[in-house]
């Protein structure tokens, strides 16, 4: 597009000096009315003529009104002399100015050559830059395999540190042995140590992989190569390796320096799986990382850092070690690695007195650093629409609810019929939610929609958990089954908004007996399905590994956690029919209720 740009600039260019000759061109050589040497002295007698220019035997002359005429002499003869001849009087002659113009040999060749000379020359021109496209597109296919990297130089603006990392305390610990390293490599040397050569961050999308990355790099001081792995690839077979082989090449000559490979898992797949022999294009790109890596020519002061979030499918002989022998796992970050990770990105925004980001970090858990960021600045841009300086504690508040499920859909009008069904409905998740002993507490009821949600319940855990309990799953499954169970005992029937409530409680039916051992019949074992990763990108197919007589034990385990879970929110509901028409009916009134004013209602 840039190329196209230049090339439309050249044209405009061309345009402006060709209008321009050709106007000079055509002003000298615009036809003037044309007299005798006879009507030139008639009209010199009658005082009509200002100015006369003699070039050789030409005669121009400026008539008093402005118009030019032009006449001819005999050659050799003063203009003088023949208007005496004629019989012209002295008088007259003193009125009119006489100028003699000798005509340069420049504008004289210029007038009788350029006419010719100028359609050669654009001709001339567009071969020239013909030619040079040309040439260009032939020098591009000579570079076609070389690195596509991007270099990050020490020093530059914007230098990303560990302190603009947060959340990731264990990693950066990790990688600080690297930057020691690249900074005082002797002390680690002198005592036989080996720096590891490849250092894998392992994580979750939006965890902040390409970020300690960058962290490393600042803090070290060396060059920095930032390259995708799908940029290695083409379709042409054997570019992807020449690219890899230019990459190293260059970070050699720029040593210490640091390679950054993001999404590894691009070229990095196991060899020999699924579709694709062993010499398609992405095999021999992984080919030749691995000798790069570790091969005869290694370089101890260039160190490869990768990132990816499928660890499960990469090569073996990638991460053996020698390659990338080191693995950095970075996990969503905990409440105080929230709160920090807030605190960084809110340096260069206007907060309100009020903002009390560790409520923030409370409401949000399971949000990556990137969901965090995004927290921020929606909040931001919710309080430049209103007109407002800075950003208050309930724009942050507000933007929680839109990363997780979306904006409000305001247009988005439900009928009196569905919107009693949806009160109902949400009534009936929030009211077992409440009576249960191990559900998460309720933060927020609401019937407007938000995203693909016709209404919501907003549950935030109290604390971060890591472990679940029998217990937990079959509360969860009551509060994931509120909805259904109200509309049935409410209009003896149910709608389509209880479909992903549906799923949800099936899926965790099923993990509890197939994947974590916690049904009694099948007792503790696995029965999940064998997941066959290939060289497409995606699970490709799937094995089952038991019988069918098994999987029907499955299904029976799985039906009977659904219908006990169905019965005990129907009899919560039941019991609690007032709590539960009462909250049913303040939301179709109100809409929304917040946690404060719920816990009232379901306090007994």
């Amino acid at each position: 597009m840039r190329d196209f740009s230049k090339h439309i600039i050249y044209a405009l260019i061309i345009l402006v000096l060709v209008s321009g000759v050709y106007a000079l061109i055509t002003e000298s050589l615009q036809e003037k009315k044309e007299v005798s040497l006879s009507e030139l002295v008639s009209a010199v007698n009658q005082g009509e003529l200002q100015k006369i220019t003699i070039a050789e035997s030409q005669l121009e002359a400026l008539r008093k009104d402005g118009v030019i005429v032009t006449s001819r002499k005999e050659t050799g003869v003063g203009l003088i002399e023949i208007l005496r001849d004629y019989g012209v009087s002295e008088e007259r002659l003193r009125e009119i100015t006489i100028e003699v113009k000798t005509e340069g040999g420049i504008s004289f060749w210029l007038g009788a050559l350029l006419p010719i000379l100028l359609p050669i020359l654009l001709i001339g021109f567009f071969i020239w830059w013909t030619a040079r496209q040309v040439q260009r597109g032939s020098m591009q296919a000579f570079t076609f395999g070389q690195s596509r990297a991007r270099l990050i130089s020490p020093g530059q603006k914007e230098q990303v540190t560990f302190k603009d990392v947060a959340g990731a305390e264990e990693a950066k610990e990790e990688l600080k042995e690297v930057v020691d390293f690249l900074k005082n490599p002797k002390k680690f040397l002198d005592i036989g140590a080996k720096i590891p050569k490849g250092v894998l961050l392992m994580g979750p999308p939006g965890c902040g992989k390409t970020l300690l990355a960058k962290a490393v790099s600042g803090e070290a001081g060396v060059p920095f190569f930032h390259m995708s792995a799908s940029e290695f690839i083409e379709m042409f077979v054997g570019v992807g390796a020449s690219r890899v082989r230019d990459l190293f090449r260059l970070a050699k000559k720029a040593a210490p320096a640091i390679i950054f490979v993001d999404e590894l898992d691009a070229v990095g797949r196991v060899r020999g799986a699924g579709l694709g022999g062993g010499h398609d294009e992405r095999e021999q790109t992984l080919n030749q990382i691995l000798v790069e890596m570790d091969g005869m020519e290694t370089d101890d002061r260039v160190i490869v850092i990768a990132a990816t979030n499928r660890p499960d499918v990469l090569d073996p002989a990638l991460l053996r070690p020698g390659r990338f022998d080191r693995r950095v796992v970075m996990d969503l970050p905990d409440i105080n690695g929230r709160e920090e990770i807030l605190h960084i990105h809110g340096r260069n925004k206007p907060l309100t007195d009020d903002v009390r980001l560790r409520v923030i970090a409370e409401r949000t858990p399971g949000f990556s650093g990137a969901d965090l960021e995004n927290l921020m600045n929606e909040a931001a841009i919710l309080a430049a629409r209103e007109n407002r300086k800075k950003v208050s504690q309930i724009d942050l508040i507000k933007s929680i609810e839109k990363v997780m499920l979306g904006p409000e859909r305001k247009s988005r009008l439900l009928t009196v019929e569905e919107k009693k069904i949806t009160a109902y409905h949400e009534a009936g998740h929030a009211l077992v939610a409440a009576s249960v002993e191990h559900a998460d507490p309720v933060h927020k009821i609401t019937i407007v929609s938000r995203g693909r949600a016709g209404g919501y319940t907003l549950k935030i855990p109290i604390e971060e958990r890591h472990l679940f309990s029998y217990s937990q799953f079959l509360d969860e499954l009551a509060v994931a089954l509120g909805g259904y169970a109200a509309e049935k005992l409410i209009f003896n029937e149910v709608t389509t908004g209880p479909h992903n409530d549906l799923e949800k409680a099936t899926d965790i039916a099923r993990s509890v007996v197939a994947r974590f051992g916690m049904s009694e019949k099948l007792g503790p074992s696995v029965w999940s399905e064998k997941e066959e990763a290939v060289f497409l990108g995606r699970d490709f197919s799937t094995g089952r590994q038991y019988s069918e007589e098994t999987a029907r034990l499955i299904d029976q385990e799985v039906k009977k956690l659904v219908d006990a879970a169905n019965r005990r929110a129907k009899e919560i509901l039941i019991r609690r029919r007032g709590k539960f028409e009462q909250i049913a009916k303040i939301l179709i009134e109100k809409e929304t209720i917040e946690r404060e004013e719920f816990e009232k209602l379901v306090k007994d």
